[in-house]
């Protein structure tokens, strides 16, 4: 979810690694053909939400970030942050069940500080976000319960990034909506 963020050049002088928009692009055209996200699009269609060719789009980001989802808008992947395939495919991923619950949920409220922590706690649950290795290359190696230590962790992050949620909000709405919202799997029929 995005909260007015600059999704533009950045400014003259300032580079941030990562990759190109064009070499973005193609990392994304692979990511459209992995088997779960074929498995995400196909779900938004049969849910009524069918997402158009433009729908997931490359740009350079000033604020660091792998990627957005806006409703209406579509899904943003910052190519100025991500370097490899795998870190394209992952946002995609992240931000496809944002529009998956987008879509499911007809009250869905991304002011609402639950609503959004509810969505990042499945997104980042879902997505493989929190795998072990990943984990493991962030520098973070607990082997055990390291999953639901992740998602509280970066969902979270993501909720904290809203302006309208203070910490204590935060934290209250991601209290009041863990054990709801992390068991739910759908689209899927368990977490991967």
């Amino acid at each position: 979810m995005w909260w007015g963020w600059d999704f533009q050049p950045p400014p003259a002088g300032l580079h941030y690694g990562g990759m190109t928009v064009e070499e973005c692009r193609k990392m994304i055209q692979k990511s459209l053909q992995t088997p779960k996200v074929k498995f995400l699009k196909e779900q938004l269609e049969k849910s009524g939400c069918p997402i158009g060719s433009n729908f997931i789009r490359a740009v350079r980001c000033v604020r660091r970030c792998s990627g957005a989802y806006s409703p209406g808008n579509g899904i943003v992947i910052c190519s100025n942050f991500l370097r490899f395939q795998d870190e394209v495919t992952q946002t995609v991923i992240h931000e496809l069940i944002h529009a998956y619950d987008d879509c499911r949920a007809a009250n869905l409220n991304w002011r609402n500080c639950a609503h959004q922590a509810c969505a990042e706690i499945r997104a980042s649950h879902l997505s493989g976000d929190c795998h072990y290795i990943r984990e493991f290359l962030r520098g973070f190696a607990k082997f055990r319960g390291h999953e639901p230590d992740c998602v509280r962790r970066r969902a979270t992050k993501s909720v904290r990034a809203n302006p309208r949620c203070s910490e204590a909000m935060t934290k209250l709405a991601m209290q009041g909506v863990w054990d709801t919202c992390y068991n739910d799997t759908k689209p899927f029929d368990r977490a991967l």
